[in-house]
């Protein structure tokens, strides 16, 4: 299966569940891969035939703005789902991190893979 993938997307967000957590705005950082079949927009060359990795990458940003979370696993799962139920993806891989959540490391986060287990 074809994928199309979005790496890097960052989106400020207030998340976590210490209080001085939920005074911030924090950065999470987005690498999602989704499984999509390529072969038609291939052939036609037409935009909207394609999964648009902006209007993935608009919805997403917009959801994460507005969201409240206390858990990246919480966030992960609901963006995971709004790819699987509004985009046309079969399968998706995402990876979330909280860049600077842990002293000594570089980003913390989970990796969750939703849609059938085939696909991956």
């Amino acid at each position: 299966m074809d994928k199309v993938f979005i790496e890097g997307l960052e989106v400020e967000a207030l998340i976590g569940i210490y209080d001085w957590e939920r005074r911030i705005r924090q950065p999470l950082v987005f690498d999602i891969e989704m499984a999509f079949d390529n072969t038609v927009p291939a052939a036609s060359d037409d935009i909207a035939d394609t999964l648009d990795y902006k209007a993935v990458s608009k919805r997403i940003a917009g959801f994460v703005g507005e969201s409240g979370f206390g858990l990246v696993e919480t966030l992960a799962e609901r963006v995971a789902a709004i790819l699987l139920e509004e985009f046309a993806v079969r399968h998706v891989r995402l990876k979330l991190s909280k860049p600077g959540a842990v002293r000594g490391a570089r980003n913390v986060g989970v990796i969750i893979e939703r849609g059938p287990a085939t696909l991956s």
